[in-house]
């Protein structure tokens, strides 16, 4: 068990915040400033954050793809390992959450509006402009699918599993504070609570802050182009704004109320909605087709795995994946800190095999089923002849999921539907990560005062609502996803410190239960001897 040291910013409030100061106020000015200045030097810091991007990308894409490689392949070896049955918190610990509410939950965090954002978009940009495939064939048709599949499958998922396992072993099984700088102690020791153990946090604070604001960015403007197509509202800045400030205010509300009934209770109502769209979805569109579509897609990705996971263009050229692949796993990758927290916050109890196997195949199979349900079924109708699908994706992503739904009876009820659906994920991923933010600058308390929690739900809407109406959400997306190549160094560390402290308590376990049995073995030669220097025992035996 690794021995706190009790920081001095633990023993006071900080303007009546109980909050860790270093890193509450280091991150809240920097966040200002960067606000203030994508605004100010918008054309130039969106140039300048786009060359930064194709940098990275052209020069680093191999180690991205060699990385979330590396983190998949790690997890499996530790679910199917002997560390598999140990169980976070520890061996006495008890799920705190069913299993059902779990799974909605790490759902609605981990990717809701990125699939309803790109359910219908990506399957047919990739279909109209495939990687090496003629476009609009069959063979492009399987191409679309197969990348679909893995920039949303289990490798982004396997990022998210190794964050969320590492913060919460840590955090139930050693008892330290639930943030990103207790996964290093097997390193740093004690100096996590420390100048090097905040700027950890800081960095993992700006990720989650810029990351959540531009996908919250992401779905308020298709809930706008929602309400446009159906009611004829005007899709522009001034109704975005405001959607923000009344979904922010209905997140505020679930942070205050907390996990187990805010966040929970607007999860499982999110798997219900979006149960109900893909049941509509399935029922009023080609059924069969999109049953033959997952059948076939899924044994085309599994059949393609380890090809898929490891092209990077080398002899075709090109710079598709910088724009598709590359960007995706820098994407995921800054967004672990939230997810991976979120999702540590709501396991303990689980095994490591529980945990791993939980998080990258449930949610991995219903993504692919949602994606054969609406991105296979676009490709069907772009097929059959629909070309304005494909115009209207092409002009504006955000009206793919609406016009999709044009040929379908009761479209106009779907569509409200979705728009409720997409607000529902709007809300979790809001207040989720109010309270994962929360958590970093307090220091890793679970259960901080409300004020901060209510203070990180509204800055986050007012970050998306000043982005959109200052224009800057492509630069601070693209920072974004810069941040994910020193932080997949990060990860990799983080494997090893995982490894090494499930090494030492599993060790520990088992010679608890060496020095156990022992015990029992002697306990019962100490009885047997016992047992024949009695007496009476003699006394029957010579009998």
């Amino acid at each position: 068990m690794a021995k706190k040291v009790v920081r001095s910013d633990e023993k006071k409030s900080v303007f009546g915040l109980d909050v860790n100061g270093p890193v509450f106020f280091t991150s809240s000015i920097f966040i200002i400033i960067s606000i203030v200045l994508t605004l100010v030097f918008r054309e130039s810091a969106e140039a300048f954050f786009t060359d930064l991007q194709d940098v990275v990308s052209t020069n680093a894409d191999w180690f991205f793809i060699l990385a979330v490689n590396i983190i998949l392949i790690f997890l499996l070896y530790l679910a199917f390992g002997k560390f598999g049955g140990m169980r976070i918190g520890g061996p006495l610990a008890k799920p705190e959450f069913t299993t059902t509410s779990w799974f909605a939950m790490l759902f609605s965090a981990g990717m809701g509006i990125g699939l309803l954002f790109f359910g219908v978009g990506e399957p047919v940009m990739h279909f109209n402009n495939p990687p090496t495939a003629v476009p609009q064939t069959a063979e492009a048709a399987t191409e679309a699918m197969n990348f679909t599949f893995l920039h949303y499958g289990l490798h982004p998922w396997a990022v998210y599993a190794l964050v969320g396992l590492a913060m919460s072993y840590f955090t139930f099984t050693r008892g330290l504070p639930l943030t990103v700088r207790s996964i290093f102690y097997p390193f740093l020791g004690d100096r996590i609570y420390g100048k090097i153990g905040d700027a950890i946090d800081i960095f993992a604070v700006l990720a989650t802050v810029f990351g959540l604001a531009t996908s919250l960015g992401y779905g308020v403007q298709q809930i706008a182009t929602g309400l446009n197509f159906v009611f004829g509202i005007p899709s522009g800045t001034l109704t975005q704004i405001i959607l923000i400030g009344c979904i922010t205010l209905i997140a505020t509300v679930s942070v205050v109320l907390g996990v187990d009934k805010g966040v929970k209770v607007l999860s499982e109502w999110n798997m219900r909605i979006a149960i109900l769209l893909l049941v509509l979805a399935l029922i009023l569109g080609p059924t069969v087709f999109i049953f033959r579509a997952f059948i076939e897609n899924t044994g085309s990705y599994i059949f393609n795995f380890v090809h898929l996971a490891t092209w990077s263009e080398t002899y075709t050229g090109g710079n598709w994946q910088n724009f598709w692949t590359v960007l995706y796993w820098g994407w995921w990758i800054g967004w672990s800190p939230f997810v991976g927290m979120f999702i540590a916050r709501i396991s303990k109890g689980r095994t490591v095999r529980e945990f791993i196997l939980g998080v990258l195949l449930a949610p991995s199979l219903v993504t692919f089923f949602w994606m054969s349900t609406f991105g296979s079924a676009a490709i069907k109708q772009i097929m059959g002849g629909k070309e304005k699908l494909a115009t209207a994706i092409d002009n504006d992503i955000a009206t793919a999921l609406f016009v999709f739904f044009e040929d379908y009876p009761m479209a106009a009820v779907i569509n409200i539907v979705a728009i409720l659906l997409i607000a529902g994920f709007f809300i979790t991923s809001s207040d989720s990560g109010s309270l994962v933010v929360d958590n970093l600058t307090s220091g890793g308390k679970i259960d901080a005062p409300v004020g901060q929690r209510i203070f990180w739900a509204l800055t986050e809407g007012s970050i998306a609502a000043v982005l959109l109406g200052g224009g800057g959400l492509l630069a601070l997306q693209t920072a974004s996803i810069i941040t994910g190549l020193p932080f997949t160094i990060i990860l990799l560390i983080m494997c090893y410190s995982l490894y090494k402290g499930l090494k030492e308590d599993w060790l520990k376990q088992q010679e608890k239960q060496s020095k156990k049995t022992m015990d029992n073995y002697e306990k019962i030669v100490s009885d047997l001897m016992a047992k024949r220097r009695n007496p009476e025992t003699k006394k029957t035996e010579a009998q």
